[in-house]
């Protein structure tokens, strides 16, 4: 450890990214509440000032804020950009479990966000105020963003980008373990309808089994998709996916079914967009509605999965700077080669790559495996040395690349 660093690791000690993260974790900002994020938002804010930074709160919608706050020498520079998002989802029904506590024990922070992904921000606003105190970086600068609505439309992200703001490249905090990951699929949640007639279940065949149709659709899709998808395995992300999550139709066992709804997830790979994806799915259904005539069908997507910009898939290059950036801080911080990886999750990432042109990486503590669920916690170790990599991404980010 440099003398450099072991001053700026003790900064991010005294900024109290724990202690930070236990009074988030005691906010809740899920949907329901009125204004979501906003109070989470300015108690962040509120921290940040107190050590002497200067963050702004840039309403998105409804008294819901981004916020942002940079630092930097004002030297020119590369800039990067420390995103996370300030929302999460609601207490699991029925089991609170660690709910709101953002109590410390046996090594662990708990409580609902602590891994998704308030943890990450913790750590960023450490980063933040250690950079600061310790005049870094010399060029360049570091900009912390943390953004509303990830868990469901993405609003934050999209307003940063509407706004027109840019960056030389990106690191989101979603729950990695503090690995490195390049990128993530993309998603689609899309509703399947089918529509055929309603009649007596003595005499079937006076009707069109919408239900029949719907198991028909499905064995085609999982037959000619995967199929199809041999030819577009992506060397970091696979291969696309499609799953069926629920299914809803008839009314009684003795009525042929006039109505079956399918509501799926379709994970992309870089290369497929929406009309290529709709436009594969629409030829298995036009198959179906040819082999039972007056059957109707249609595809849409389903309302809150994204505003207004495609959730592509995300795929940084290895030897991009900021990933080959975020690999030297691994090495200097745990001493061991990064393996670079792919998240299993969607992230902002994939927005602020394709619509925003800022080259993006995802690295955060916690186990995605136990986000969203009723004993959600993140250790206290990975936070810590979350905050550590960060640092170290940035002066290798903005002052070796310079």
């Amino acid at each position: 450890m440099t003398a450099l660093e072991e001053r700026l690791f003790a900064e991010i000690d005294r900024a109290g990214p724990l202690d930070l993260l236990s009074a988030l974790i005691r906010i809740p900002s899920h949907r329901g509440i009125e204004k979501q994020e906003a109070a989470l938002a300015t108690a962040l804010a509120s921290h940040l000032e107190q050590h002497g930074l200067e963050p702004r709160l840039d309403e998105v919608a409804d008294g819901r804020p981004n916020l942002l706050c940079t630092v930097g020498s004002g030297a020119p520079g590369p800039h990067l950009l420390l995103c996370g998002h300030m929302d999460t989802v609601p207490l699991n029904a029925g089991e609170p479990g660690f709910g709101f506590s953002g109590e410390l024990r046996d090594g662990m922070v708990l409580g609902r966000g602590a891994v998704d992904m308030k943890g990450a921000l913790a750590a960023k606003a450490a980063t933040l105020v250690a950079l600061a105190r310790c005049s870094l970086p010399h060029r360049g600068r570091v900009t912390l963003a943390a953004v509303i609505d990830e868990e469901m439309e993405s609003l934050g992200a999209e307003a940063l980008i509407a706004d027109g703001f840019t960056a030389d490249g990106a690191i989101v905090g979603e729950p990695t373990r503090n690995r490195v990951c390049l990128g993530h699929k993309g998603l689609e949640w899309l509703e399947i309808i089918f529509r055929g007639a309603a009649a007596h279940g003595g005499t079937p065949e006076a009707g069109i089994n919408a239900i029949a149709a719907a198991a028909r659709f499905l064995d085609l899709a999982r037959t000619e998709l995967a199929a199809r998808w041999r030819n577009r395995v992506d060397p970091l992300l696979g291969s696309p996916t499609f799953n069926v999550g629920t299914i809803a139709g008839g009314d009684q066992p003795s009525t042929v079914a006039a109505l079956c709804t399918l509501q799926a997830d379709r994970r992309s790979v870089p290369g497929e967009d929406y009309a290529l994806i709709s436009g594969e799915l629409q030829e298995l259904m036009r198959r179906v509605e040819s082999e039972m005539p007056g059957l109707t069908s249609e595809l849409r997507r389903l309302p809150g999965g994204m505003a207004t910009l495609e959730h592509v898939a995300l795929s940084t290059p290895a030897d991009d700077p900021v990933a080959l950036a975020a690999a030297a801080a691994y090495r200097q911080v745990r001493g061991v080669r990064a393996e670079f990886g792919a998240f299993p999750a969607w992230t902002d990432g994939a927005l602020l790559s394709a619509f925003g042109d800022i080259p993006t990486i995802i690295m955060g503590p916690g186990d995605l495996a136990v986000a969203h669920s009723p004993r959600e916690a993140v250790p206290t170790a990975e936070v810590l040395e979350a905050a550590r990599l960060y640092a170290v991404t940035a002066l290798e980010f903005c002052d070796e690349a310079a």
